[in-house]
């Protein structure tokens, strides 16, 4: 029975388990917008004990606390209007069908077709990594406000109001203390959680990456394109066996066929193929796939193994094709989600290179054009191109996939709640501010709400693109 049925098993017993609490505890909730707060007095005592023998310790952290927190304000207002530019000036619209804002709840990859980006986001991976952010972030919150005097009211747990299943957790500090503190105790304890959470995304970070290592072993090379060239439509002399001169890159493209592998042949006598959907044209230049043996023998999945010899790595590979001959026919194996392929495949001669033999895929490295994949680039702990498997089957990927979704869901809360917005703790913080440089606090007011209406703005405009983009 496939896992997603004992975790819509789950997800149904958690429900009515919340369901069942929230009826019998009805009495303490109280109702704000859309939630239901349930308040407690859990945690408190460990929160004042820490809070107040550690104060000098917290004191210290809190400089690294602020610091964390404008890096993270700035970070994501890069961050949104980055992604507002690429949709407005890129047709990356077509390529992500999901909406550009997303919720972040259970089965999101599967509901949104997000499969290749994402791993399975079950609902137990929800419970574990959100139990995981709300504990580290609100005691942080906790903690740091103790340590600067101000007392904590109560812990609790907010649930939606008709889905029990998506909650969140809170420790409610006394306000009418905070206002009074200073503007450094006050933004030290709004920039806690974040730093907390940032903490705690490089601890997993740490934990994901040795866990990998000793649960996954290097099991075959994943190409991600067949080989290609650049070509002058100017010297293409026949399409499909007809032969054309000197006509224009537009008549080119009505020449070839809407479906099916077009065969192109240029002056030199090079061979190329290509899909009319997939076609380049780039300013009288067309991007062709090369007439090499894999795209010709449709070699799909990840290469484990030639003529029975393991390929564990591009080097491995290489090595492996050169020790034939072209027109010498090899057995290679591959690997996807279709299972288990094999294939008998006469290699060719390399165009560039005499006499080597040649298979004719690619590796295109993920571009890093952006400020964005740069940053996710340093953080990957596996070997480009390489495909893993696993040494524990289900258990492996279960564990991978968990402590993955607790890194990335602790950084994104980080980022996200930085967001200069009124009810994020980027907001106030942003507002504290203003308020320290300015003195002023109807500039700081006035300040606030226009960064909140710009972001809002920002957003409607994503939403707007990806309407259009999909209608």
């Amino acid at each position: 029975m496939s896992f997603i049925v004992y975790d819509l098993a789950f997800l149904v017993a958690f429900l009515v388990f919340a369901s069942v609490f929230l009826y019998l505890k009805r009495e303490n909730l109280k109702k704000e917008g859309g939630l239901l707060l349930y308040k407690t007095s859990w945690g408190i005592k460990l929160i004042e004990s820490v809070g107040d023998k550690h104060k000098k310790l917290l004191h210290f952290i809190s400089y690294f606390s602020l610091g964390t927190g404008y890096i993270l304000m700035v970070l994501i207002m890069f961050l949104i209007i980055q992604t507002v530019y690429i949709y407005l000036t890129t047709p990356i619209i077509q390529i992500f069908k999901a909406p550009p804002i997303m919720p972040l709840i259970p089965y999101f990859p599967q509901l949104f077709g997000l499969q290749s980006f994402f791993p399975p986001f079950y609902f137990i991976y929800f419970i574990l990594a959100i139990a995981v952010v709300l504990t580290v972030h609100e005691f942080s919150h906790g903690i740091f406000a103790k340590s600067f005097g101000i007392r904590i009211k109560s812990t609790g747990f907010a649930f939606l109001k008709w889905f029990p299943a998506l909650f969140g957790a809170f420790v409610e500090q006394d306000d009418k203390q905070m206002v009074k503190k200073s503007k450094f105790a006050q933004m030290s304890v709004l920039s806690a959680g974040v730093f907390a959470n940032l903490i705690t995304s490089l601890v997993f970070l740490i934990i994901l990456a040795i866990f990998f290592s000793y649960a996954f072993v290097p099991s075959g090379i994943l190409f991600n394109t067949y080989s290609y060239s650049i070509v002058d439509a100017q010297t293409i002399s026949s399409i499909n066996g007809i032969p054309i001169n000197n006509i224009s890159s537009q008549n080119i493209l009505n020449l070839i066929n809407d479906e099916g592998i077009n065969k192109i042949v240029t002056d030199d006598g090079q061979s190329y193929i290509a899909e009319k959907k997939s076609l380049v044209n780039q300013e009288g230049y067309f991007v062709l796939y090369n007439d090499a043996p894999a795209i010709n023998s449709e070699l799909i999945g990840a290469i484990t193994s030639i003529n029975n010899e393991k390929i564990d790595s591009i080097e491995k590979l290489g090595s492996v094709i050169g020790s034939y001959q072209p027109g010498e026919e090899v057995v290679i194996k591959t690997i996807s989600n279709d299972g288990e392929k094999v294939y008998n495949i006469i290699l060719g001669e390399h165009p560039e290179k005499e006499g080597q033999a040649w298979l004719g895929i690619g590796f295109v490295d993920q571009d890093q054009s952006t400020f964005t994949r740069k940053i996710v680039s340093k953080f990957t702990y596996k070997d480009a191109h390489t495909y893993y498997q696993p040494r524990f089957d289900g258990a492996s990927i279960f564990i991978h996939d968990l402590l993955w979704w607790i890194f990335l869901i602790n950084l994104l809360v980080a980022l996200m709640n930085m967001m200069p917005v009124g009810f994020l703790d980027g907001g106030q913080f942003f507002y504290l501010t203003v308020l320290g440089i300015t003195k002023s606090e109807k500039i700081a007011r006035q300040t606030f709400s226009a960064i909140t209406y710009f972001i809002l703005f920002l957003f409607l405009v994503l939403m707007i693109k990806w309407v259009f983009g999909i209608f």
